[in-house]
């Protein structure tokens, strides 16, 4: 389903982190991001051996400014995630997060 509607291949014995949530800025998704990029870092240094797939998704209030930061954070660190062919077959990003 993913690649029917994504267009992304992922590993399917992968470990999958998923969080799906309200999007707050006193929430955990900073840090899970904060850790994605850590994730990031190490796969490109050779240090971490595990194949990742992270899902986000989640809901901002339309006037939540913080929270709009996060998303474009979110979408942002994705990009850069899976456009690096360093990391293609190691880390995979979804997100979906929606702002209404």
């Amino acid at each position: 389903m993913l690649k029917q509607r994504l267009d992304i291949d992922i590993d399917v014995n992968s470990l999958f982190d998923v969080q799906i949530k309200r999007i707050h800025e006193y929430k955990r998704q900073l840090l899970n991001i904060l850790h994605v990029v850590s994730l990031y870092n190490r796969i490109r240094k050779g240090e971490d051996t595990v194949s990742r797939t992270v899902i986000f998704g989640g809901k901002a209030a339309p006037g939540y400014a913080m929270a709009k930061l996060i998303i474009k954070l979110i979408n942002d660190v994705g990009d850069i995630v899976n456009n690096d062919p360093a990391t293609a077959n190691r880390l995979k990003w979804f997100s979906c997060p929606i702002t209404a």
